[in-house]
């Protein structure tokens, strides 16, 4: 196969989602960096909650004060004031950011923050390849060389040759799919949510615990809001799933979705469903690669923490690329492999340990196939 040209980095970044462009970002000054990622534009998803935390990551990429300011003509987002969580009782239990230093968290409108990131991201001198997938990678004379393919055009394959690869390519793992890099899976939560119309003046996000699963209920910017009921697949009829309305009878089965469901003045807008589950790659790091973000692990959407964990796993790893000098030499690589999978481990066994005890504070259903599941 012709290929039409050979390019050369010293960092190739598979993904370009949130992680991805945090770690191009914070790399940008020092090294040539290249971004890929199989979509064209951002693809509206769930997951939008942002941790108030994640200011101070933005703040030290430079980007605090652009997003606060782009939000008042775009609508990136809606302060977070905090969350109404109907867990382990019927009586309400709000956690808010009153106190927090940071600051609300946000809501965010997850289309159009991504394809801002995007646009920083080309901004600071990144070489950015949009609509296009990795397909074979190959390691040689402490070089990597990635294989890529446009998956919007009919243009020939080409060549990238790096010295350094991460996987940021989400729960798919591509480059990690490769070397054969097997996935632990901790259990296999699953998410059907929806958008709908809303008016609602409580701009608190609610989650409320069920039989089956739980339920979480949050606004989104451009009078919007997101509904998903987490559950396990086994747990539901197939046969009720065929029902366009199932979605919306389900949620009002739940009685704090119920209350918002009866507020709602328009369709109802069923996404879908996708994977929620707790999963991690079973080595986050190698020779002269290593995975940030979703690809390396990803978190039970309960913790909120998702996209704020991407952001500083990505940072974490930039700091450990920022202090070599020679990104060729896999015995000084060795060391990047060695201190970000500690940090890796350790992040995952504290997120391990709040997970099960905060799924074991519902005590309601414990008999319950989901709740026994996480017993």
């Amino acid at each position: 196969m012709n290929h039409n040209f050979l390019s050369e980095a010293d960092i190739t970044i598979v993904g370009g989602g949130i992680a991805g462009c945090t770690l191009a970002m914070a790399l940008s000054a020092t090294y040539k960096v290249v971004l890929i990622d199989k979509l064209p534009e951002p693809v509206e998803r769930v997951g939008e909650c942002l941790a108030p935390a994640a200011r101070r990551i933005l703040r030290k990429l430079d980007l605090l004060d652009d997003i606060v300011q782009q939000n008042s003509t775009d609508n990136l987002y809606l302060p977070n004031p905090g969350t109404k969580s109907y867990w382990g009782s019927e009586m309400l239990h709000v956690v808010d950011n009153l106190r927090n230093p940071d600051g609300p968290g946000w809501h965010l409108n997850r289309n159009a923050f991504e394809a801002h990131l995007r646009k920083k991201t080309s901004e600071s001198g990144v070489q950015c390849y949009w609509g296009v997938k990795l397909y074979k990678s190959h390691y040689e004379n402490a070089r990597w060389r990635l294989s890529l393919q446009s998956t919007t055009t009919d243009n020939e394959p080409f060549d990238i040759v790096s010295k350094f690869v991460v996987d940021a390519s989400g729960r798919s793992s591509v480059f990690a799919k490769q070397l054969k890099i097997a996935r632990m899976h901790s259990d296999k939560l699953i998410a059907h949510w929806a958008t709908m119309p809303d008016r609602e003046e409580n701009r608190m996000s609610t989650i409320s615990s069920a039989e089956t699963g739980w339920w979480y209920s949050a606004p989104l910017p451009d009078n919007k809001r997101v509904m998903a009921m987490h559950t396990d697949p086994d747990l539901l009829d197939p046969a009720a799933l065929k029902d366009a309305g199932w979605f919306t009878e389900a949620a009002k089965a739940n009685k704090e979705m119920a209350a918002i469901m009866n507020a709602v003045e328009g369709n109802v807008d069923y996404c879908g469903v996708v994977t929620a589950n707790s999963t991690r790659l079973n080595q986050v790091a190698g020779k002269q690669w290593a995975a940030v973000g979703d690809a390396a692990m990803s978190f039970d959407p309960l913790s909120s923490q998702g996209m704020f964990n991407a952001m500083a796993g990505a940072l974490q790893l930039a700091e450990l690329l920022l202090k070599q000098t020679s990104l060729d030499n896999p015995e000084k690589t060795e060391q990047i492999q060695a201190e970000y999978t500690i940090q890796m481990d350790n992040i995952w066994n504290r997120y391990i340990q709040h997970k099960n005890l905060f799924y074991t504070q519902e005590q309601r259903w414990k008999d319950a196939t989901f709740w026994k599941r996480r017993s």
